[in-house]
């Protein structure tokens, strides 16, 4: 049986990135996906861009890696939405890390006891999908557009908080956020446990990893940290996980 942890949404805490990264070393899984937003909101994002490049096995691209590199692409463009707010994060990241970020794919599938299982962030390529939605809205992320196919299940981030939900058509489940959570504002991924690779079904473990974090140190550098855009509210998301903006 192998065990799989699906993560998202570092967002520059990298105190919070240090306490998952000691939690997985106990768990020691098989393999360590990525399913995107390394950046932006925090105020550590070449750490947390850098351990996510050198800690996971798979990467997915999400809606705030997507605004950083369209802000630094269109950097020259005074009317572009994003691009004076978001460039604290792009001249951070510098553009190595940045096109490491654009090369990365939207979406990927992986097929566990059984269960193939689309995965992706959320936006840019699909609906946020989250744990108090509906059972129409959420089957909306079975099916691909990109692959015009249904899958069984599927695994996403981008809420911020994490939730297993099991509908008639498979389960929506979801891997919270390390960096960034709505809610317990502690660092949260998903542990899967079944048969990596397997096509006959067989039972499949899910998990809630919740990681307790320096959160006061959290914002403290959020705080610190010359030109952050909104520090004080990513300071009291963090310590609090009442978003304020």
């Amino acid at each position: 049986m192998s065990r799989i942890v699906f993560l998202g949404d570092l967002h520059g805490n990298m105190a919070a990135t240090e306490a998952m990264a000691e939690t997985l070393e106990k768990i020691a899984p098989d393999e360590v996906w990525f399913l995107g937003d390394a950046v932006g909101k925090g105020p550590s994002n070449r750490e947390t861009c850098d351990w996510v490049k050198e800690n996971c096995d798979h990467f997915l691209k999400g809606n705030w890696d997507e605004w950083i590199i369209d802000s630094y692409l269109k950097r020259e463009n005074k009317h572009s939405r994003y691009a004076e707010e978001n460039r604290f994060f792009y001249e951070q990241l510098g553009e190595e890390r940045l096109m490491w970020l654009k090369s990365l794919p939207y979406e990927d599938e992986i097929l566990i006891s059984g269960i193939r299982f689309r995965l992706f962030h959320g936006r840019p390529v699909d609906n946020l999908y989250q744990g108090f939605d509906s059972d129409e809205w959420l089957k909306q992320g079975f099916y691909s557009q990109a692959k015009q196919i249904k899958f069984d299940s599927y695994i996403c981030a981008d809420s911020h908080r994490p939730y297993v939900r099991s509908l008639h058509d498979g389960y929506a489940v979801n891997t919270g956020s390390v960096g960034n959570s709505i809610g317990m504002p502690r660092a949260h991924a998903l542990l899967v446990e079944g048969d990596m690779g397997q096509k006959k079904l067989s039972p499949i473990f899910f998990s809630i990893l919740s990681v307790p974090y320096d959160n006061q140190k959290a914002a403290d550098v959020a705080l610190s940290t010359e030109g952050l855009p909104h520090a004080d509210a990513f300071a009291r998301e963090v310590r609090t996980g009442i978003y304020s903006r």
